[in-house]
């Protein structure tokens, strides 16, 4: 597990430099979870580490399977000075301890509520699990293990949510995209749905 995690935070440091501030939590029952807090000009990124120690498990599968499962850890990027983002560091902890909580397996697509504004004034209490690949590099893990993906979580507000329940992640991102959507406001309003 430690070597694990200390792969991971290698590859953050690799891909986003430094943090400069760091949060722990651990939940009865769970595995201590990290949150990792990169700077870089007007973007504030927060990382998971912790996440990943574990692989995720199908709720359905009678034994947990110890090394084979799909492994990864959350990234949320926002602008800065426009809110109190950092009060986020709690809502993705629990996000991150939710495989473990829940046994849900977190995929590109998936929607994760934390049921509460992700911080104070937030239009959001969920998140969009989106495509790994762009921001943070997969670490490659000894066989028969599999890599631990970076998925980056984009805010969406209860219509959008309700909206991508319907419709579908692709089509909301879709939605996003042809509208501008700056997905990185922490003040965003909801894209028009009509």
């Amino acid at each position: 597990m430690g070597d694990v995690l200390a792969l991971v935070e290698a590859r953050l440091r690799t891909a986003l430099g430094e943090p400069d501030a760091r949060a722990a939590m651990t939940f009865l029952g769970t595995d201590r979870i990290e949150v990792l807090r990169f700077v870089d000009g007007d973007v504030v990124r927060y990382a998971t580490l912790g996440m990943s120690a574990q692989p995720m498990t199908d709720p359905t599968a009678a034994l947990a399977d110890p090394v084979r499962g799909p492994r990864a850890e959350l990234v949320l990027s926002v602008r800065t000075g426009r809110a109190d983002t950092d009060k986020v560091l709690r809502a993705l902890a629990v996000l991150a301890a939710s495989p473990q909580v829940e046994g849900v397996v977190v995929a590109p697509g998936a929607s994760l509520d934390v049921g509460e504004q992700l911080w104070p004034a937030a239009p959001f209490s969920s998140v969009l699990v989106a495509e790994p690949g762009g921001l943070v590099e997969d670490v490659e893990l000894d066989e028969p293990m599999e890599p631990v993906r970076f998925l980056p979580v984009l805010p969406m507000t209860a219509n959008e949510a309700a909206w991508k329940r319907v419709h579908g992640a692709g089509a909301l991102q879709e939605r996003w995209l042809a509208r501008g959507t700056d997905l990185r406001d922490p003040l965003r309003a909801s894209v028009p749905l009509d």
